[in-house]
């Protein structure tokens, strides 16, 4: 499968319980950092949730 590269750009302070969780489910949990995940239709759920929190850096 293919890899998605997802890097966090917005703090995960003042936002809801459920957008922190979905933040490190995609591996997460500090500004700036990249994490390398498969392509699936449930990383794409999770990467729209937190969308404005999150930017797709390759694909």
């Amino acid at each position: 499968m293919a890899k998605i590269k997802v890097k966090q750009i917005g703090s995960p302070i003042r936002r809801p319980v459920i957008q922190r969780k979905t933040l490190i489910g995609l591996g997460l949990n500090k500004m700036h950092r990249v994490s390398e995940l498969e392509d699936t239709p449930e990383v794409r759920g999770m990467i729209n949730k937190v969308h404005h929190l999150v930017e797709v850096v390759g694909e």
